[in-house]
């Protein structure tokens, strides 16, 4: 679970940044949402369960995202990856910041126990990597490093640290087991010793990034969920609330032969590869009796919004049985404003335990007192210079429980929305002149 992501010069951002997924000391204007909207842990602070972050257009929304993709993917590839770090991007927009490395630092808990992780880097180097955690109460070190050097290992609770040390050539600076431009944690993790650092590395690398706009590989991930048949009835149920009018899904056997032709290109290879996934829908006689289910193509026949409600359920599954965190870039997308409210909902319930939902939007349905708590409430927003800036709405004072979020935010007290100019004036071009 995370408690908190900080992230700075990183693309459109400059400054250091915090996505906060810890709950705020505040009450609601429908208090049962202080307590279903909670994840309470005992003697820690609790967690919010979702995050809904909106903005304007080009605000820098999609970098949040992006920052904890990059952090992710780096801690996941960095000693199988050399050019990892070429996906770092500062922010070019000041003379002062284009030189400076990029910041990380995500403060999770795996099975209670607090940690602190981050590393500073450009796209050449790690500079700067750090791990800390907290068993009981008190915050102890677990190793720092600056550049290539290890600064500090902790002899007592990170052993792993110290047999590895052992066994560097600390007079060789072209030592192959330990790169400038691999992490420290995720080289321990490589080795068989490296225990706490592989738990580290598996709980980051678990949370799930998606963009809402789909792509082929998740159509292939969905379609693979439908082997095992508790997905499946997910899956399915998933699709049949969502008032589809979907009776059944599965998995068919094709040949290149019996290739169907009204299939997008995004999906002809994944449909190459022997699979096609068929969807059920009921036919009806001229007096509105059943006669058979008839089957649509998913990728082809179904709709754009259907499509992406199979390619997000087994996503979603995961999330809330497997207890993880799922982060969903342009979540609005492509679906009604409903059934947006109900997957949130659905994070918010009581029945889960222990997942959260970040994503951004655009959908202002969803900025209800009714729905969402202040502190699940953030923005994007671009300063005159051309750096983002995110906040959430606890941080704006004079903001009441029962204020209507919505009609505020759309007239701008809360800022984050687009400056528009008058668009009618792109109409005054000179016919005669254009021919």
């Amino acid at each position: 679970m995370i408690e908190e992501f900080n992230f700075g010069n990183f693309w459109s951002f400059k400054e250091q940044q915090t996505l906060n997924m810890t709950a705020s000391k505040i009450k609601s204007n429908n208090q049962i949402l202080d307590s279903k909207n909670i994840i309470e842990i005992e003697d820690k602070l609790p967690l919010i369960k979702s995050k809904a972050i909106y903005g304007a257009n080009a605000s820098g929304k999609s970098n949040v995202i992006k920052a904890l993709v990059s952090f992710i993917r780096i801690i996941s590839t960095s000693v199988k990856d050399d050019n990892v770090l070429s996906i770092l991007e500062p922010f070019k927009l000041s003379i002062e910041s284009a030189k400076e490395p990029t910041f990380f630092q995500l403060v999770f808990r795996i099975k209670n126990v607090r940690y602190r992780y981050g590393f500073e880097a450009d796209e050449k180097s790690i500079r700067s990597e750090w791990l800390f955690y907290t068993p009981k109460k008190r915050e102890q070190t677990l190793f720092i490093r600056e550049e290539q050097e290890i600064l500090e290992v902790n002899n007592k609770h990170f052993e792993e640290g110290n047999k590895f040390i052992s066994l560097l050539d600390l007079d060789d600076d072209e030592n192959t087991i330990f790169r400038n431009n691999s992490l420290f944690l995720t080289t321990l993790s490589s080795f068989g010793f490296g225990k706490m650092s592989k738990l580290i590395v598996k709980s980051i690398s678990s949370i799930m990034v998606i963009n809402g706009l789909g792509h082929s590989g998740m159509y292939s991930t969905a379609g693979e969920a439908l082997e095992d048949f508790k997905k499946k009835d997910f899956i399915l149920g998933f699709l049949k609330n969502a008032d589809t009018g979907i009776n059944d899904i599965e998995t068919i056997e094709i040949t290149k032969d019996n290739l169907p032709e009204d299939i997008d290109d995004d999906f002809k290879e994944e449909f190459k590869k022997g699979k096609i996934i068929i969807s059920s829908r009921s036919q009806y006689d001229k007096n509105n009796k059943k006669i058979r289910d008839i089957p649509f193509i998913l990728g082809g026949q179904e709709s754009e919004g259907t499509l992406k409600m199979f390619e997000l359920s087994p996503f979603i599954y995961a999330a809330l049985k497997e207890g993880k965190t799922l982060v969903i870039d342009e979540f609005d997308s492509r679906f009604h404003p409903l059934l947006t409210k109900k997957i949130v909902e659905l994070f918010n319930s009581e029945s889960n335990k222990n997942s959260q939902l970040i994503f951004t939007t655009h959908d202002t349905n969803l900025l209800s007192s009714e729905i969402l708590r202040r502190d699940q409430i953030d923005f994007v927003e671009k300063d005159k210079f051309g750096a983002s800036h995110l906040y959430t709405l606890v941080e704006i004072k004079g903001v009441r429980n029962n204020a209507s979020f919505e009609k505020d935010y759309i007239q701008g007290k809360y800022g984050a929305i687009p400056f528009l100019g008058n668009f009618s004036t792109l109409l005054n071009f000179d016919y005669a002149e254009e021919n």
